[in-house]
């Protein structure tokens, strides 16, 4: 896809008077302190993965067997590429320590329960320590905190920002702090268990009930032995799971090896709120937020927020800021009725665009009958007008489907129109995963993982097309196939050029309606401001190409220097010369293709 900048002055009124373009709203105006003034670009990696040279990928693997990445293997030469690649923040996702079938007891740290852990290496978002960071990730486990602080100092030198993981909702069940400072308590310290619900209490109960491990579990595989291996989990009384199961039977696909932390709201009595006074949780929780902020990360992800109160985010956020002004919180929300609540009440800087735009795109990119760019209309015009550039948009992150995979597009040249749609049609933050930008399809069986056309969260692994680029440690991309490096060319381009135009950061958003051979699955808009104006065109179409002519608003085309300007393709360069305004602009785009120009 390529952008079109418009250089040219034209007055407000006019401005007001255009009825198809969106103006920032008073939501974002009043907001704007809050948000980085400059385009964010995130690259997301597993931190487990990233580093990993090791190829062996055997299923249901063991650290030693499949290798796991350091904090040590994102050094200099990685992240020079990365900021070449173009991004702005790191999210270093699986830091914190959560429950695994490893045993790290020779180094204090207690022992969990394979039959309440999925995977060899466990979910990263099975918390089991909140004070401390995962030792898989150590070269030196005794000095795993100094290693990731070291981390965080080395990616601060190269220029990149670090986000972290914030895990509120819910924690592993063999929750344990080994590492809490003096005078902390640990979750459930002090609980009434005989109660289901108590405004004192940090977890929810099944009082009468043992908890019963879910059918179907096969810790580890067949060939992971263990003397915790047993099919049994001494919790008595059961406590409810982290996605809200109030049993203590829950089944596999629950989040069974987690407990669901308790923020005052008595789910089984309609929902009803005890917030005032605080609750314990609230305060322990912003206890975590002030340590690691004062590692000096510079924001957070935020798990499942919307199964949090939004009263909760209300508190804490604030205070958080008023100790670290510059701090940014990013919201994991699937509820498109909450998106305005969670950034005009929770007071988040942005949240995932997940249930819209991905959703949207995906069927466009998938080519599946209903795909149809209204999505992206809907989007940019209702859901999401008044607040556009505080929703973080993606086509990869570790929950959803590679891209390159059987189950998605299998050619990632498909989905190259709809990442320039996420990462152009407001000024809010795009995100990548790491492999995505080489094409990564996630294949393997892994072990928990399966076989599902995602990298595993839960299992010791290897990403090869990554490994590729990574070339042993390298970091030079010398293993990637031409292919690779064109698509890895694309997005280095692609965040280069929306960092550092203002339309894309900064600009208001026109969409051009009703053009002249377009269907259902071509779409174009202006992203502009007075000083630039770009122009997005996107063919979604897999057969059919598209030849048209734009012809300019008057919004648009008013102030073009002696009715003629110069037309420049923003990803390649090249540019050309229109002559008259009248003429409009004549646009030729091939089945899957976008562009993007500057005039």
């Amino acid at each position: 896809m390529k952008t079109v900048l418009f250089f040219a002055l034209f007055s407000l009124c006019i401005l007001n008077a255009c009825s198809n373009r969106s103006k920032p709203s008073k939501l974002s105006m009043d907001n704007k302190e809050n948000i980085d003034n400059h385009k964010l670009i995130i690259y997301q990696m597993m931190v487990r993965h990233f580093g990993n040279t090791n190829t062996t990928n055997k299923f249901y693997g063991s650290i030693e067997e499949n290798g796991a990445g350091k904090f040590n293997d994102i050094n200099a030469k990685a992240l020079d590429e990365l900021k070449k690649l173009g991004v702005t923040h790191l999210w270093f996702t699986g830091v914190i320590e959560h429950a695994t079938m490893t045993d790290y007891s020779a180094y204090g740290i207690k022992m969990d329960d394979p039959d309440i852990v999925k995977g060899r290496a466990g979910s990263p978002y099975a918390i089991k320590d909140y004070y401390d960071v995962d030792p898989d990730l150590a070269v030196n486990v005794k000095k795993r905190m100094a290693e990731y602080k070291a981390l965080i100092t080395r990616t601060h030198k190269h220029g990149l920002k670090v986000i972290m993981d914030f895990v509120p909702n819910h924690v592993a069940r063999t929750y344990n702090s080994d590492a809490k400072p003096a005078g902390v308590k640990d979750f459930g310290e002090g609980d009434d268990r005989t109660k289901a619900f108590s405004t004192l209490n940090d977890f929810y109960y099944i009082p009468g009930e043992s908890f019963v491990v879910p059918e179907g579990t096969d810790a580890g595989g067949k060939n992971f032995k263990s003397p915790l291996k047993d099919l049994l989990f001494d919790e008595n009384p059961a406590k409810a799971t982290g996605n809200n199961v109030f049993a203590a039977n829950p089944g596999l696909g629950d989040w069974s090896e987690t407990i669901k932390l308790n923020y005052g709201i008595d789910y089984q009595n309609k929902e009803k709120k005890y917030l005032d006074p605080i609750p314990p949780v609230w305060v322990k929780m912003k206890d975590i937020l002030v340590f690691w902020a004062q590692k000096d990360v510079d924001g957070f992800r935020c798990d499942m927020s919307e199964m949090v109160p939004v009263e909760f985010w209300n508190w804490v956020i604030p205070q958080i800021k008023k100790l670290h002004p510059n701090i940014i919180f990013i919201a994991e929300v699937y509820n498109p009725k909450l998106y305005k609540e969670y950034i005009t009440v929770g007071k988040f800087d942005y949240l995932y665009d997940k249930v819209g735009l991905y959703d949207g795109l995906r069927k466009l990119i998938k080519n599946e009958s209903e795909a149809d760019v209204k999505d992206i209309s809907f989007v940019a015009n209702e859901e999401s007008k008044d607040f556009s550039d505080h929703m973080l948009r993606f086509l990869e992150n570790h929950d959803e489907e590679r891209i390159a995979s059987d189950g998605f597009a299998k050619d990632p040249a498909y989905a190259l129109p709809a990442m320039i749609v996420s990462a152009t049609l407001s000024g809010g933050p795009v995100m990548i995963y790491s492999g995505q930008e080489v094409g990564e399809p996630g294949r393997g069986n892994e072990g928990f993982g399966g076989e599902d056309n995602r990298t595993s969260i839960f299992d010791y692994w290897g990403v090869p097309e990554h490994q590729k680029w990574m070339n042993g440690g390298a970091f030079d991309g010398a293993l990637l196939s031409e292919k690779q490096k064109q698509l890895r060319n694309f997005y280095a381009n692609l965040f280069h050029v929306c960092t550092q135009s203002e339309a894309i950061s900064q600009g208001q958003f026109y969409e051009l309606k009703d053009q002249p051979g377009f269907n259902n699955r071509m779409y174009a808009y202006i992203r502009y401001t007075k000083n630039e104006r770009v122009l997005i065109i996107a063919n979604f179409d897999r057969e059919k190409s598209l030849e048209t002519t734009i012809q300019l608003p008057d919004l648009i085309s008013k102030g073009l220097a002696n009715n003629q300007f110069k037309l420049t393709d923003m990803l390649s360069g090249e540019s050309s010369t229109i002559p008259s305004v009248k003429q409009g602009i004549h646009i030729k785009l091939a089945p899957v293709q976008a562009k993007m120009f500057r005039f």
